[in-house]
């Protein structure tokens, strides 16, 4: 396969120096992972290939369905872990890491980063994805993006758009309302493109409200290229093409993996009959040929070879920042490096470090965090399995397993248990069955509890689990899917090498029931209704004032911190710049994640009690004071008007929260926001209470209206009890209806048809 290695060579070739048919055969792929080259005029082809955490590159000599051996490269943590680092600057140095092997390997594009919203729980693939929250997977997705392609390589946005869950996920239409369509499932797309500009964007697998996301020009033209600029290509994810002669005009260019030319000839056979213009292929060919150039340009940027230590160290970095101290009471965190130590769990020994599926990593090397733990420690560390993975486990190595595990615990000072969800359990494909850690692991861990009340949890999943031990355990890390020096990671957070900073980037519910699509996840009858509507994740629980194991953002810390009074003011820009004085007042150095939340009493349309508008973090050593400052911006203060269907800020005084946690809130100030300017526009079925807030034509149907109520005489109104408000029934009255209640008045024939369209008319024109 010729690739882009092989020209040095500008490539100058435009779609109008091709035939038909070599135009179309550009729009899809040559193989598993390759465009198609066109020899006659010297177009490469260019390889992609599967990230987001890592690069799998399947070798030459793998199996034809591309799932088959990779070569060996970095497996940095999953984004289930990376996003709780809420660290931009690290997320970016990644992104550099992941985009220096790409480049060695010769490959043009990596796939990823994922950014879907976790919807539910059960997603089985969201531990490929970032956040419940679009700020967080909007702007630390753009970190990635901007690190990936600073090298020369490009990336794909995926998975483009409301795809969150794997259950039929190749035909289940995402039926949302355009609020939280725009507001949370597309926002954190529209933040990438805008600030980080992907080389390519994955349209998704599913329909969207009825359509499928590969033949969307809704989606793939009007609202990625028309409204957000994207200036990239579009590919599918493989195999989400439906129809391509129906996909391509919509704004696919480019199908992948290859069809062996079948969908091309679909496309050559439409022009020919004129069911499709051949414009159409002229645009997803320059596409192609753009990216193409794009590679050629970037191509050999980075020479090798890998620097295997050096990106390992990196991993092992980005892992302790991953890792989230759930819980800490009685300080038994950090260890002492000469404890007695009991580790017990099988995950200390086998990691779970990663998903399954198409993400998987041939990681370069892979720690685990027994060997870790004991090559740090000065004391004794022992070690027992607890429990086996194993399909089937019989009852007595279940009960001889167990026995181990306590013996050991009950002889050391501290018993440090890994608990976790087995790898079957969560993958790309299927979705979860509950929340729930497996039974045995559960049952081991209060025979160790009770044997040792000094324990530690440390868990290893890619999805949210439930914790109905949190009570009783008194300290717990989140260790989610650490990649392969996620093992070293930990045993730093454990001994304090490390100071745990990572905070929440989703909700830990009590309770399955408890989450937001529980009665509409995964759906029927091919269809998944978003009947949550705007309040996924953190807003739910709070708009329900609901219990929760542990909220959104929360992460402790080995010292404390403590929050001054917050500042916020409107910049040049409209933009709100905030300002709050952090301070360490603990005895380590430590590093806070600040968070800002807003929220705006009497909003003329449904918000939760606050959302996330942006987040910083500020390294401190003991004592120190930094003043932080963190910028909300204007265009992330919208809405979106359905009536209007587009975004409108809306005026008013705004409450600013500066927050350690969606649920510790550390201070707050108020902010003065001016609103859009903005009219709806009437029409004969404008309400009257619309009309009369209209600032043209409200004053004169309010003065008519004082005029037809005072017409109602005594028989009219002795029918409505006394105390009715008859001006708030009439509010939703339409005011080309009005005729008739004028006519109950007795001066019906004073209001026409003509004067009712005037008024519309007079204050549309007004309005411009």
């Amino acid at each position: 396969m010729t690739d882009v290695t092989a020209t040095g060579t500008a490539l100058e070739v435009t779609a109008s120096d091709l035939t038909l048919e070599e135009k179309a055969s550009l729009t899809s792929g040559a193989s598993f992972w390759y465009t198609k080259p066109i020899e006659r005029v010297g177009v490469p082809a260019i390889m992609v290939t599967d990230g987001p955490h890592g690069l799998r590159k399947q070798r030459e000599s793998g199996d034809h369905l591309g799932i088959g051996d990779s070569v060996p490269a970095t497996c940095f943590p999953p984004a289930v872990g990376l996003g709780s680092s809420w660290d931009v600057e690290l997320i970016h140095r990644v992104g550099e890491a992941l985009g220096i092997e790409t480049s060695i390997e010769n490959v043009a594009v990596l796939l990823g980063p994922g950014i879907n919203i976790k919807r539910s729980p059960l997603c089985g693939r969201n531990f490929e994805y970032l956040s419940e929250d679009p700020i967080v997977s909007g702007v630390l997705g753009a970190a990635i993006v901007n690190g990936i392609q600073s090298k020369g390589v490009g990336t794909s946005l995926k998975h483009f758009a409301a795809n969150n869950q794997e259950n039929d996920r190749m035909r289940a239409s995402s039926d949302v309302d355009p609020r939280p369509l725009r507001e949370i499932y597309l926002r954190g797309f529209q933040r990438v493109v805008e600030d980080a500009q992907p080389w390519t964007v994955m349209c998704s697998y599913n329909r969207i409200n009825g359509v499928y996301a590969s033949e969307d020009p809704w989606l793939l033209t009007q609202v990625l290229r028309d409204e957000w600029g994207f200036e990239g290509l579009v590919v599918s994810d493989w195999g989400a093409v439906n129809d391509r002669v129906v996909g391509l005009p919509a704004g696919l260019d480019l199908e992948m993996p290859s069809s062996n030319g079948v969908t091309d000839a679909q496309i050559v056979a439409a022009v020919r009959e004129g069911s499709l213009g051949e414009e159409a292929v002229d645009v997803a060919a320059d596409r192609v040929l753009d990216l193409v150039r794009k590679a050629q340009a970037g191509a050999g940027a980075v020479a090798g070879p890998l620097d295997v230590d050096a990106h390992h160290a990196l991993a092992r970095e980005a892992a302790g920042r991953s890792i989230v101290l759930l819980k800490n009471e009685g300080g038994v965190l950090p260890l002492a490096k000469d404890a007695k130590i009991a580790v017990i769990g099988e995950f200390a020994q086998k990691p779970r470090y990663q998903g399954a599926g198409s993400s998987m990593i041939n990681p370069t090397r892979l720690d685990n965090a027994l060997d870790e733990i004991r090559a740090a420690a000065t004391g004794v560390v022992a070690y027992a399995p607890g429990f086996s993975n194993a399909l089937q486990v019989s009852e007595e190595e279940t009960a001889s397993l167990r026995a181990e595990a306590v013996a050991a615990a009950s002889t050391a000072e501290v018993a440090v248990v890994f608990l976790g969800l087995p790898a079957r359990l969560e993958s790309e494909g299927y979705d979860r069955e509950d929340i729930d850690i497996p039974a045995a692991q559960l049952a081991l861990l209060d025979a160790v509890l009770a044997a040792n009340p000094n324990t530690v949890v440390v868990l290893s999943n890619g999805g949210v689990v439930a914790l109905p031990f949190a009570d009783r355990v008194p300290a717990i890390l989140e260790g989610w899917l650490l990649g392969q020096a996620g093992g070293g990671a930990t045993a730093d957070v454990l001994f304090g090498d490390v100071n745990p900073s990572g905070k929440l980037t989703e909700t830990i519910p009590e309770r399955l029931e408890d989450t937001p699509a529980f009665l509409d996840f995964p759906g029927e009858f091919l269809h998944v209704r978003y009947g949550e509507g705007l309040y996924v994740g953190y807003r739910w629980y709070d708009v329900r004032r609901m219990g929760v194991t542990f909220p959104f953002g929360h992460g402790l810390s080995y010292t404390t911190f403590a929050y001054g009074d917050s500042n916020a003011a409107v910049d040049a820009n409209g933009d709100v710049e905030v300002t709050v004085a952090v301070t360490n007042t603990g005895e380590r150095a430590g590093r806070e994640v600040v968070q800002v939340y807003t929220s705006l009493s009497g909003s003329a349309v449904q918000r939760a009690p606050r959302e996330l508008k942006a987040f910083a973090s500020v390294a401190l050593e003991p004592g120190q004071t930094e003043t932080v400052t963190l910028t909300v911006r204007r265009k992330d203060l919208a809405y979106w008007n359905v009536s209007a269907d587009r975004w409108i800020v809306e005026g008013g005084e705004y409450t600013i929260e500066v927050a350690a946690s969606s649920r510790d809130i550390r201070s707050n100030t108020t902010v003065a926001i001016v609103g859009d300017a903005f009219t709806l526009p009437l029409s004969r079925s404008s309400s009257l209470g619309e009309v009369m807030r209209h600032p043209i034509a409200g004053p004169i149907v309010q003065a008519a209206m004082a005029q037809m109520m005072g017409g109602l005489g005594d028989e009219t109104a002795s029918i409505m009890p006394e105390g009715v408000d008859m001006s708030k029934m009439m509010e939703s009255f339409p005011i080309g209806r009005v005729g008739m209640m004028a006519g109950l008045a007795g001066g019906g024939e004073g209001v026409s048809e003509e004067m009712i369209d005037g008024l519309i008319a007079m204050a549309n024109a007004a309005q411009g």
